[in-house]
């Protein structure tokens, strides 16, 4: 075994046994753990650390007397009214106690468990104004509007509203108009303070708006769901950026903000106001919960001009992050979605979506929309990997050469044995790159389907053949925990041994059948077997018949190349003077390889 492959061999289990350690359980995951059997009881309950907060605000007993004395005070008394607001696409509560919205649920949609999606949970959501009124703070989430109309319900065109009233005086009051469009998924909100202005200190004269949310879980996968969930928000500048995904995490942005998402996996809560939002403070944690994705929490600053009547106008978005949805509503709503950055980020939006949406159009199956996106990439890609295979299969007919070369020169003299390749492949008129550049052109394809099938929403809770959710992961094989490791994936097995074959195929017919190298073509698709195999059933899926295809192409493509051909054509090269004409390639190894022999006889 010679240096570099016994190098090689030592990297490979280095990576093998980082991946173990790296996929160990940490402190963290095992306290969470620890928690799980109290978190469960707390779920039962029906608390979370927002509803533990509202419930502790509520006293047990009431001075009527004191409270009515206080601003707003018949506002601090009073029973909840609810009243509900649908159309097409969603079911809106909004609630009397603090005229805030009490939930939201999603039609046609449904959590992975079959009960109905709800965007916004009841008793897990509070929005609400904060100010100072004669001296004391005022939180209107925590007082009683009177409604001005009953439950609406629209459909196509159609727009209906309904008004919240919250009165200091006949002539001082706070008004929430709450509108609604028959086939959005948006809901209006126009909020008019009219003389409240004249309760406030001059000198402390602002209005702040807060908005917290806790996001329960609606996919099966809560782990990966978790990972794909934080704050979004976009600058007046244009600028959009986000919190961590990964970590708790809580940033005060300097400019002013235009909208601010609490984004879920496949879901997002949007809330876009017209007077830009200043001193914004965000906010994102998990929690040990399983069935807590994590807490959202959000507040700003909004001018409180000094006129008589100040009017606010909003709207939430309350829809899937289904890129074609998002871009519909405008404001760079679509940034939500993670398409890749750099190179893969454009493949996905000016080829892959264009492509996706398409093919949708024919109302197929999305397996065999895969499919038939997967068989379309491989044949624009086709001549690169013919181009690659002819460039391989001159370096297979070489390697006698080569071998030749290496025997004659000796492992003692690398500099030479370099010169004499080059000299070869120059006589030759061989690119020694020409069969990796191919395959390097298509790794940004290969990768950008890394973000875009995880984040693809039109997979979710689609089945085909045996999985019932190309969104997640199909669990053919389930056991305890091992390693973080509690199910097997039969797709990514189909994946990892069409892989494992394709390798093989290549070793037996590139003439790498007796090289120990070989064997790290095998290690590699066994390493991507433990990352994969948590991965959406659909990103395996489609890596499955990348490598199909790719296997199929090589057998073809084996049949139509003759070794003797190309042989006798290289031969004929070597004694053409035009093809033994130096590229600028190899020009420059060669006048590197000069300047390292000069070094070397200096020293």
């Amino acid at each position: 075994m010679d240096r570099n492959t016994l190098i090689g061999l030592v990297l490979i289990f280095g990576i093998l046994a980082g991946s173990f350690y790296l996929m160990k359980p940490s402190e963290q995951e095992l306290k969470q753990e620890q928690k799980l059997q109290d978190s469960i009881k707390r779920a039962k309950e029906g608390l979370s650390p927002l509803a533990d907060t509202l419930k502790a605000n509520v006293p047990s007993v009431i001075d009527s007397a004191a409270v009515l004395g206080q601003p707003f005070g018949n506002a601090r008394l009073g029973e909840e009214q609810v009243l509900t607001l649908e159309n097409e696409k969603i079911i809106a509560k909004i609630s009397s106690k603090g005229g805030q919205i009490k939930s939201v649920q999603l039609k046609d949609e449904t959590n992975y468990d079959g009960k109905p999606l709800m965007i916004l949970e009841e008793n897990y959501n509070s929005f609400g104004f904060a100010f100072k009124a004669n001296g004391e703070n005022i939180n209107t989430s925590t007082l009683n509007f009177a409604p001005q109309n009953s439950s609406v319900s629209v459909t196509g065109e159609d727009a209906q509203s309904v008004t919240f009233r919250l009165n200091y005086s006949d002539t001082q009051y706070l008004e929430y108009t709450y509108s609604i469009k028959g086939n959005e998924y948006s809901l209006g909100l126009d909020v008019k303070a009219v003389g409240i202005q004249n309760l406030m200190d001059v000198k402390t004269r602002s209005i702040a708006l807060n908005w917290e949310t806790t996001l329960l879980q609606k996919e099966l996968n809560g782990k990966s769901e978790r990972e794909k969930s934080t704050i979004f928000f976009k600058e007046v500048a244009g600028a959009v950026e986000h919190l961590s995904e990964t970590s708790d995490d809580n940033e005060k942005p300097e400019e002013k903000l235009n909208w601010i998402a609490f984004k879920q996996h496949f879901f997002s809560a949007v809330l876009t106001s017209n007077q830009p939002l200043s001193n914004t403070e965000l906010d994102v944690r998990a929690d040990a919960a399983p069935h807590v994705v994590k807490h959202y929490k959000a507040s700003a600053d909004l001018e409180f001009a000094a006129q008589k009547d100040n009017q606010y106008s909003f709207n939430f978005f309350f829809g899937p992050n289904q890129y074609k949805v998002l871009k519909a509503q405008g404001n760079d709503f679509q940034q939500i979605i993670n398409m890749g950055w750099g190179p893969m980020g454009w493949i996905n939006k000016f080829i892959t979506v264009p492509i996706f949406d398409f093919l949708d159009g024919f109302a197929l199956s999305y397996g065999i929309i895969i499919l038939v996106l997967t068989i379309f990439l491989k044949g624009v890609l086709f001549p690169l990997t013919y181009k690659s295979y002819q460039s391989m299969a001159k370096m297979r007919v070489l390697k006698p050469q080569l071998d030749e070369i290496k025997e004659k020169v000796g492992d003692d003299n690398p500099m030479l044995l370099q010169q004499e390749q080059m000299k070869l492949y120059k006589q030759a008129g061989v690119n020694p790159l020409g069969g990796c550049l191919p395959l390097v052109l298509q790794m940004p394809f290969t990768l950008a389907f890394f973000f875009f099938f995880p984040n693809l929403f039109e997979l979710r809770g689609e089945s085909f053949l045996w999985v019932k959710d190309l969104s997640t992961y199909d669990a053919a094989i389930t056991f305890p925990a091992i390693f973080g490791i509690n199910h097997i994936s039969l797709m990514c097995v189909l994946m990892t041994l069409t892989t494992l074959l394709t390798t093989w195929y290549n070793n037996s017919t590139s003439g790498a059948a007796n090289n120990q190298m070989k064997y790290i073509g095998y290690i590699m698709p066994l390493i991507f077997f433990f990352v994969l195999n948590n991965f959406p059933a659909g990103l395996n899926y489609y890596y499955f018949l990348a490598a199909v295809f790719t296997f199929l192409t090589q057998v073809l493509i084996r049949q139509f190349v003759d070794d003797e051909k190309i042989l006798a054509k290289i031969e004929s090269n070597k004694k053409n003077p035009k093809v033994q004409k130096k590229s600028s390639f190899q020009q420059k190894m060669e006048d590197m390889m000069r300047q390292q022999q000069a070094n070397q006889k200096k020293k």
